[in-house]
């Protein structure tokens, strides 16, 4: 009996089991084309920009911030950027990298 208890429970939770790995699958790949369909859209603005000779301005570092970039502390550098700007972590780290790649101190 305790055979037949298995097989069953076996023969429910296989459909779900397979269930759940294709509804990660399906989710996983519209990620994959959203994240394939921003590059390309980032790629063309990149193309404009350039064509139009237009550049992104470059952050201001406050003093401290500057400070601490250029003496290769990168994350000191991103936190006395939120500190002083109030900005969130990605956009502080972004910041911070832009003027980093731009004054070639990566």
């Amino acid at each position: 009996m305790a055979g037949m208890e298995w097989i069953i429970s076996f023969a429910v939770v296989v459909p779900f089991v397979l269930a759940l790995v294709v509804a990660v699958s399906d989710r996983r790949s519209a990620i994959d084309r959203q994240a394939r369909r921003l590059a390309a859209v980032e790629r063309k603005l990149d193309l404009i920009m350039d064509h139009l000779d237009v550049r992104e301005p470059e952050p201001t570092l406050p003093g401290p911030v500057w400070e601490e970039l250029v003496a290769g502390r990168k994350i000191q550098a991103i936190k006395k950027y939120r500190e002083a700007t109030g900005a969130g972590l990605k956009e502080a780290k972004d910041a911070v990298e832009l003027v980093a790649r731009q004054r070639g101190l990566e």
